[in-house]
Parts: C-alpha cells; structure tokens; sequence
C-alpha cells in the first residue's frame, strides 16, 4: 500500500487506559483533538481565535468559582475580625433597622434605628475578615489563572518574571476599579437587608441565602470585569509571538535602511532573532503535538475500519447463506427480501473495502507529516541549545 506498512501504523497508536471508564474519556477526548486539529488546518485564524477565547473564559470562570468556593469558607477563619474597614468613607445615606420590642414574651412593637451607609473602593460591609478572605480568595486564584493564560491560552515563551511583573500590576489596577464597581453596589445590597437582620430575639445575625447571594453577585460582578479587563492585559503581557517577530524584523529592515548606526542596527537585529526565536519554538512545539496527535487519529480510523470490514465480511457471509436457505425452501417473498439482504451487505463490505485504502493512505500521510514536523522541532530546539520534548 505504499511506503509504510501497518506495523509503521500500530507505532502511531498511543495505548488508551486499561480503565473502561478512562479509556472512554480517552476516546472522546482524541476525537475531538482530531476534529480539531483539522478544522484549524483549514481555518487557521478562525480556529486560534476561537482556541483563545474559549481557554480564556473556561480559566477565568474556574478562579471565579475558586474564589467562590474559598468565601464560603475562609471568612470564618477571620471572624474575630469583625470591625468595620474601609476606604474611603463617603456617606450615602442612611437605612433603617427595626429592632423588636417584647412585652411578657409577646412582640409588642418595633424600635427604628437609622444607621449611615457608606461607599468604600477597599474594604467590605462585612467586616474587616470578610475583606482579608475575599483579596486572599482573589490573590491565590490569579496565582492559579497566571500560569494557565500564560501556558495553555497564549503559549508564551516570554520571559515568566517580567509578565508576572506586569500581571501583577494589572492586578492591582483591575482591583482598584472592581472595588470602586463593587463600594457601588455593595452599600443597596446593606441597605436592603440583604447581609445582616434581626431575629425574633433582638439579635442581629447573617440573612442566610441572601448572605450567600450577595457573596455570589460581588464574585461574579468583580470576576466579570476582571476577566473582560484581563483579556486586553493579556494581549499585551502575552502578545501573538509572530506579530512580535515580525514587528521586530521591520525595526531591524528599518534600521539597516536608514543606516543607522551600527550599535542600533545589532541591537535591532538582536531583538529581532530573540523574538523570532520564540515564534520558531512555540511553532514547531504546537505542529509537532497537533501532527502526533493526527497520525494517531488517521491510524484509529484505519484500524477501526478494518475491524468493521471483518464484521462485514461476517454479515455478508450470513446473507449468503440466508439467502440459500431461502432458495432451497422456495418461498419467493422470502428469497426476494434475502437478495436485498445480502446485496446491502455485499455493498456495505464493498465499500469499506474501498475506503480502507484511503484511510490508510491518510495514515501514511499524517505519518510523514509528523516526521517532518518532528525534525523541525528537534532542529529548532537543537539551534537555541533547550532540550526537546519527544
């Protein structure tokens, strides 16, 4: 069939696990890399959009749900912590307490007290526990969201400290707005009873459902606008490495064009390779993994359309014989439906048969596209002396 054979086929097979239930994910999993795979081959741009965006919201929702699932928590650890902080302290009006007059044991009537609610950028109506456990809340799951956006989304290569630097910063700066959308909402949500009330005793304690809500709609309200923000830092923290290449090697033509000074053009010339570089590795490393993960896909299909050629081998042999029992019996109704029986099987073997060859051909395709995607790699890792991963 060609230059390889189907031993070459079986080496691309990467062996699925020997538990059903993650064999199962297994399969679904490289079915869906193979579908993508070929969707991205023929949509490059369309398919590294829709990659980005979908890593990216998938990432920032999971913090936000970390972040979620830390308040639900951590605020106790600081419940001695119960004094009110905030900056700043600006007024904006005043709510209302109705505190409960009992009279023998019987509720008799209600006292009104008007408390002043303020608006505050840092800080939260909780208390001072509850601010400490939410920026700890945000701070591990940026902590978590970094590495993610800056491995998986953008494939970065850049240097990890001087990125941290700036997320970080970003950080701050996102925070500092979020708490300003937040100090908003946060004094109608108090207003409204939503945190705290007083029972049938006197006592003022957390409003159950409406604590958690009010906990749910701070997560989701300065996650939001930390995602939406964030996208944006992060495309100038973890800019597309061609583009940079590119850029650079404009400077560098510019440079040389305008006879600049030699100092300038090596430095130009300097950043130019560096960046170019980078393109290089995150190119190679992305082809090779997306070739290997489809020679193993063509190779599955091949095989699997060999055991449905033996199935239908199986099937038609059954109809043949159907097919002459129906004939020694006589009964024409029955060896008519017999013959159309055993020439829908004959045709479904047929056109397995035909089929085969083409898979198997695509197979041997993929494998050679693996090949030369995996000399690349090993070329461009070689040239910049980091060890490759195979």
């Amino acid at each position: 069939m060609g230059k390889y054979t189907e031993r070459d086929l079986e080496l691309q097979l990467k062996p699925y696990s020997k538990n059903p239930l993650a064999a199962f994910f297994q399969k679904i999993w490289r079915g869906w890399l193979s579908a993508w795979y070929g969707f991205a081959d023929r949509h490059p741009k369309l398919s590294n959009i829709i990659y980005m965006v979908f890593f990216f919201v998938v990432f920032s929702y999971g913090v936000t749900i970390w972040q979620l699932l830390v308040m639900l928590f951590l605020p106790q650890a600081f419940s001695s912590l119960s004094g009110t902080f905030a900056w700043p302290m600006v007024r904006m009006g005043d709510m209302t307490w109705t505190e409960p007059i009992f009279e023998a044991g019987k509720l008799t009537g209600g006292f009104h007290e008007n408390v002043p609610v303020y608006f505050s950028i840092f800080g939260d109506s909780a208390g001072l526990g509850n601010w400490l456990a939410f920026e700890i809340a945000v701070f591990t799951a940026q902590c978590i969201n970094f590495p993610l956006q800056r491995n998986i989304t953008y494939r970065s290569h850049g240097n990890p400290w001087y990125q941290a630097m700036w997320y970080f910063i970003g950080w701050v700066g996102v925070s500092f707005l979020t708490g300003i959308v937040w100090g908003a909402i946060d004094p109608l949500l108090k207003s409204a009873g939503w945190y705290y009330v007083v029972n049938s005793e006197g006592v003022l304690v957390e409003n159950g459902a409406l604590y958690f809500l009010a906990t749910l709609i701070k997560t989701v309200i300065t996650g939001g606008v930390s995602m939406f923000i964030f996208f944006f830092i992060f495309l100038v923290i973890f800019p597309n490495n061609d583009k940079v290449a590119a850029k650079t090697k404009a400077k560098y033509e510019k440079a040389l064009a305008a006879n600049a000074s030699a100092e300038k053009v090596e430095k130009a010339r300097a950043a130019w390779r560096k960046a170019q570089d980078r393109a290089d590795r995150s190119n190679a490393e992305k082809a090779y993994s997306q070739a290997v993960t489809q020679a193993n896909s063509k190779a599955l299909k091949y095989f699997a359309t060999i055991k449905k050629i033996a199935e239908a081998e199986k099937n038609t042999a059954a109809a043949g014989e159907a097919l002459e029992e129906a004939k020694r019996r006589g009964d024409a109704a029955e060896t008519a439906r017999k013959v159309m029986a055993y020439a829908e099987a004959e045709w479904t073997e047929l056109d397995l048969k035909a089929r085969v060859k083409t898979y198997f051909k695509a197979a041997g395709d993929a494998i050679d596209r693996k090949e030369a995607a995996k000399a690349e790699y090993l070329s461009v890792m070689e040239r910049l002396g980091l060890p490759a991963k195979i």
